[in-house]
């Protein structure tokens, strides 16, 4: 197994790890010896999501196991995050509705898309939906709330599209299905 696969694999691991130190807290919300610990994990955690893809491309290591698995370490990091800070109160429910929506759809066409042979990578439209979504989480994490909302409806916008453009680019995938 290569490095960035592992730095994958790794990610998923941080899940309970973080979760574990979410309900250590006893004051969740509040700028606390764990609430540093937590978005020290997130970061970290967040941190894998880029260098597994820049390893891979760098040293030419893209696998069809990455392609599938790095996607869904993502998403599920993502909609950690996005469930504390929806149970803290600080994001709406709608919205994170919105995001699990997209997700799902885009999964939808990813296994479409396998069965029929192929793997489709994330766009650069996702990725970059990826990494607003991680940094605005992150400073919502440490109570920067007014840039943190910011960062997350501008992630909340390019979700949106990034959505609109998948299921256009891939729109082959979906309507050549028997």
């Amino acid at each position: 197994m290569n490095i960035p696969n592992k730095l994958t694999i790794a990610r998923i691991f941080l899940l309970p790890l973080l979760i574990t130190i979410f309900y250590l807290n006893p004051e969740a919300g509040v700028l606390n010896v764990w609430t540093y610990a937590f978005v020290g994990v997130f970061m970290i955690a967040s941190m894998t999501d880029f260098f597994d893809g820049f390893i891979a491309r760098r040293t030419d290591t893209v696998t069809t196991f990455g392609k599938f698995l790095d996607p869904l370490a993502d998403k599920m990091l993502v909609l950690l995050g996005l469930l504390i800070l929806q149970d803290l109160g600080i994001i709406p429910m709608w919205s994170v509705f919105l995001i699990i929506a997209r997700e799902f759809l885009v999964t939808g066409v990813r296994l479409v898309a396998v069965n029929v042979g192929q793997v489709i990578s994330a766009s650069n439209l996702g990725k970059a939906k990826t990494a607003v979504t991680l940094l605005a989480m992150t400073a919502l994490f440490l109570t920067f709330e007014t840039s943190g909302l910011i960062l997350y409806y501008i992630a909340l916008v390019l979700t949106v599209v990034s959505g609109i453009e998948y299921m256009y680019v891939n729109r082959a995938v979906i309507v050549n299905q028997k």
